[in-house]
This record gives C-alpha cells, structure tokens and sequence, in this order.
C-alpha cells in the first residue's frame, strides 16, 4: 500500500486505541470517509485486507497497525 495510506492507518488505529483501548476493533472502512471519493485507494486497502491477508471484516485495530508497521 502507499505510504500515504499506511500512515493513515497507523494515525486513526492510535485514536481509535487511545478512546476505546488496546481490544478495539476496526474494518477497511475506518480509513476512509463516507463518500467513495478515492475508489482506487479503496480498492487497494481492501485488496490488502481481504485478497491478501484474508482478514475478517473487523480485526483488532493494534493488528492492523502492526501489519502495516512491520510492512506485510
């Protein structure tokens, strides 16, 4: 995924760790607005969530945020 994606996801799984804690879950969709105004990057996290890694629909958000750290 690109950088800009990546860093991203790393900002909001913090928020979403830092109000809810460490057992908070998130989708795809959390890293995205409402409006599909950015279908190829849609398209390519999901891609990353669903082809690649097979992850269910919501997955721990410290799981996600370590994934894309570690880059895999």
């Amino acid at each position: 995924m690109r950088l800009e994606i990546r860093q991203k996801i790393v900002a909001i799984c913090d928020k979403k760790i830092a109000a809810k804690g460490d057992k908070v879950n998130v989708s795809f969709y959390a890293f995205f607005s409402n409006k599909n105004d950015d279908p190829e990057l849609l398209m390519e996290v999901a891609t990353w969530w669903i082809q690649q890694h097979q992850l269910d629909h919501f997955v721990k958000a410290t799981t996600i945020k370590k994934m894309v750290l570690d880059n895999r």
